[in-house]
This record gives structure tokens, sequence and C-alpha cells, in this order.
């Protein structure tokens, strides 16, 4: 009942959202300012073997050639308050799917900007993840090409949001500008994974943002880090593992260990947008001190040619991963159960996967797109990420076909 209502919405909310659009943008910038986005949207996967999500964050995804609104749509109210010239308040909240399949509306930004001059910005609260070269969020549809972020790219990168500060500083630079931001805070989201809740809370993260603009053109180089604070929950088997009293068992399961473990994130990007032409790509790399999650590789490249009011585009997105032996060192076959249990473990973060994408965004009116998407999944058949729930008969290939609603308001 839900998708069938959702896919009759679709249009309406599309002649509803440009009956609404404004005549005019104010003269000038108000003090107080209530906005809205959000994402309608419907899509389905042609396999039922894996889940096809948005992100890790999601606790299931869409499977089995049903329609489903339940990945994409997205509901979010934004308040900026201008206290004086030089300090704004902002507050946003978000109804998404979230990890305890839920959609209760969440704090997404809730911060202080203090900007001395035009060149100095400060920001200290929560404070949205900044990974994307053309929109501060990833959950404003309407900001970007696409129906949604690279699920090869983007997927791992499951945090929206952190509690903390940032600096920025932009300054001139030959025939361009340099813009640089440093961040430091702590998480404090959750994500689903098959033997319950992994609490990221209170898990440090610190980084560097270094933006590039001349012209058409914006180069990006993006490095941050996480120090996680909680382990996933690997029982029974790292238990067993440490029962054995084995050193090289107790060693396999201390490597399986995130709390006081580091990953880190580090990105190229590079934007051109000038004209009908718009063509977007980034590379990134992933390292982890902890073995229970893969060292991976991922980029993407992106390109849109205007037609008036619409934009065709194509993509190509991967993600790759490098799986790093473990072993316990306990002999077949009297622990060939325990082993297994391990390699299943181990197997689980493996990611070999391409994905071929073939769009079009249609402009509406001013504050509505609609966009229609089709993902062609090419995976060899031991990749099991960035789908969720992959059962063993999974072949790494499916279809995703995707149509939305944006809009701002």
């Amino acid at each position: 009942m839900y998708r069938k209502t959702l896919m009759t919405m679709l249009p309406l909310l599309a002649a509803l959202s440009c009956a609404n659009s404004w005549a005019a943008e104010p003269d000038e910038i108000p003090t107080f300012s209530l906005r809205g986005f959000g994402t309608l949207g419907v899509a389905r996967s042609a396999s039922d073997q894996a889940e096809f999500a948005r992100d890790f964050s999601q606790p299931h995804g869409i499977k089995g050639g049903q329609w489903s609104g339940r990945i994409d749509s997205v509901l979010g109210l934004q308040a900026n308050w201008q206290a004086t010239p030089q300090v704004e308040l902002v507050g946003q909240l978000v109804s998404r799917y979230r990890y305890d399949e839920s959609r209760d509306p969440e704090v997404m930004w809730a911060f202080a900007k203090w900007e001395p001059d035009a060149r100095v910005a400060l920001r200290a609260g929560r404070i949205g993840s900044d990974f994307m070269m053309l929109a501060d969020s990833r959950l404003v549809g309407y900001s970007y090409l696409p129906v949604r972020p690279s699920a090869d790219f983007f997927g791992p990168l499951f945090f929206s949001h952190f509690d903390g500060a940032d600096a920025s500083l932009t300054l001139p630079l030959g025939s361009g500008l340099l813009r640089s931001k440093l961040f430091a805070g702590a998480t404090s989201e959750k994500t689903s994974i098959k033997s319950g809740i992994w609490d990221t809370s209170g898990s440090p993260v610190r980084g560097l943002v270094l933006d590039y603009l001349t012209g058409p053109w914006q180069f990006r180089v993006n490095s941050a880090s996480v120090r996680f604070s909680h382990d996933m929950n690997f029982a029974p088997v790292t238990d067993l593992l440490r029962m054995t009293g084995v050193p090289s068992a107790i060693a396999a399961a201390d490597q399986l260990k995130l709390a006081d473990k580091t990953t880190r994130y580090h990105a190229l990007g590079v934007l051109y947008d000038a004209g009908p032409v718009q063509v977007q790509g980034m590379l990134n790399t992933i390292s982890n001190e902890t073995q229970a999650f893969q060292n991976s590789r991922a980029g993407y490249l992106l390109a849109g040619y205007r037609l008036g009011t619409v934009m065709p585009y194509v993509g190509v997105s991967w993600w790759k991963s490098k799986l790093r032996p473990l072993a316990t060192g306990l002999p077949n076959p009297l622990f060939a159960e325990l082993n297994q249990g391990l390699d299943t473990i181990m197997a689980a973060g493996v990611a070999d996967q391409t994905t071929y994408t073939l769009g079009a965004r249609w402009n509406l009116c001013t504050n509505t797109a609609i966009k229609l998407q089709w993902d062609a999944v090419r995976g060899s058949a031991a990749s099991k990420l960035p789908v969720i729930n992959a059962q063993p008969d999974w072949n790494g290939r499916t279809n995703v076909i995707s149509a939305v609603v944006d809009f701002v308001f």
C-alpha cells in the first residue's frame, strides 16, 4: 500500500511544489528564515539475493523486483537566524530511514557560525560531514545531479554529522580562491549490522578539506580519520578464540577489535561546470588498523549535458577492497567450525563492485526536479559490499531503477 501511494503521489507532489514556487527572492537577507527540503522516491532492484541500499546507515535495502520508497525518501526542515551581522545560528531536522528502521526526526545540524570577515568562518555544535563537492548535505537531493550519491563511493561513509567545531579560511591564490577547512569532534551515530546495533557515538574524528576554485573548475583534497570508541559484536567467534588459550587464536580475536582503532580516509576530486556541461569525479582510499574492515579504494566519474530544462547524465563508479589474510593457527578438523566462523567474518568485508549509471534530471520549476535513473551493478560473486545482507548465492549483479521528486521550499 505504501509504495502504491508513493508512486501515485510523485506527479502530484511535483505539481504542488511548482505551484508554490516563490515569485521572487527577497531584496534583503531576512533575520530569520525557515526552509525545507525533501525527496519522494521509489526504486526497485532486480535481485533478491542481496539488498541494494543508499549507504551503511540503513538496516535494510531493496530487493526482489518490488518498488519501495524506503531508501531515498527524505524530509527535512532548516531554520537560520542571523543573530548579528557576524553570528548565525542554524538548526536542521531530518526524517529518513534510520538504523532502527524508524523515520524519527533527528537533529542533523545545530551549530553557531561566526564570520568575523569574508575570509574566516568558525562553527561549533553539530556539523554536517563534508564529503561532497557540490552539496553541503548528501540528503538534499535537489542540490546534486543524480538520484543519490554513488553507493560505491559514499556508501561506507555513513557519518552524516559530528559534534565539534570547524574553522574555514578562504584566500585568493593565482586566478582563483583557496578554501581550507579544519575540523574536529566526535561522532554521534549508530548503524545496523547483522549482530545488532553498532554504536559509534563518542568516536573522535578530525580532518582537513582543501578546495581550489578557478573559473568553472573545482579541485579538492580531503583527509579525515575516526578512532572508534566501541567494538562490533563478533561474539561468539572472538570469545571462543580467546577461550582456546592459543596465542595465535587470541591474536586473531584481537585483530577484530574496533575500539581504539583508527580508520583513515583520503580523497581527491575534480569538478568542471560551465555552460551545458558538468563533469565530476573523485578517488579515495580507506585504510583500517582493525582487520574487521578491509582496506579499499573507490572512485566515481559522472558527466551530464544540459538540454534546456533536462540534463541527461552517465556515470561509472567502483569500490575494490584487498582482503588481508587472518588465521587462527588452530588445526582442522578439530577447529574447522571456529576457523570457518572467522573466514565468514572476513569475507563479509569484501568489496569488488562496479556500477554503470544512466539517468536524466528534469528541472520542472525553480524548486522541483524529477529524476529517473538506471544503475547496472556488476560485481564479483565474492563481493558482499556495499550491498546489505548478501546471500550465499549472490552473484554480484543486479539492475536498479529509481524515480524521485526532489524539492525545496
